[in-house]
């Protein structure tokens, strides 16, 4: 199974039919063959900026329950590759479910990304190359 991480920016404009990359996330979603991986800081992120309606709050978490998303946690020992990370992109400055993002793909060696933060362009995996960005819209 081909697994691709996702950032809290596909997910929200997939549920929020006002965002404006809503149209290109139902499309990507639609097509999209395989397993999305995320993290609980995203999920917590996500939670947030759809604070504006609990139902669609609920809708995300129903497809957790169903299993669109695999949901990973961060292990004790990772918080010091967190550290070592936020000290690297001190000028970004790099947001905790972004580190967890790149600490998950090191650990599961996942390349596909699924963000709308340009970030990723940057961040790299741990002795790896950089992300593969394939959420795209037609803008």
């Amino acid at each position: 199974m081909q697994y691709t991480l996702i950032d809290a920016g596909p997910i929200c404009a997939y549920y929020n039919a006002q965002d404006d990359w809503h149209v290109d996330a139902r499309k990507f979603f639609s097509c999209f063959k395989g397993q999305f991986v995320t993290t609980e800081p995203i999920v917590t992120e996500v939670l947030w900026q759809l604070q504006s309606d609990w139902r669609v709050q609920n809708e995300f978490l129903n497809d957790i329950v169903k299993k669109l998303y695999r949901i990973e946690s961060l292990l004790p020992a990772e918080y010091v590759r967190l550290a070592d990370l936020n000290q690297k992109y001190q000028d970004r400055p790099a947001d905790f479910g972004d580190l967890s993002l790149i600490i998950v793909a090191e650990r599961l060696s996942i390349t596909d990304i699924a963000s709308m933060d340009s970030d990723f362009d940057i961040y790299r995996r741990y002795r790896r190359g950089k992300f593969n960005q394939i959420f795209t819209t037609s803008r």
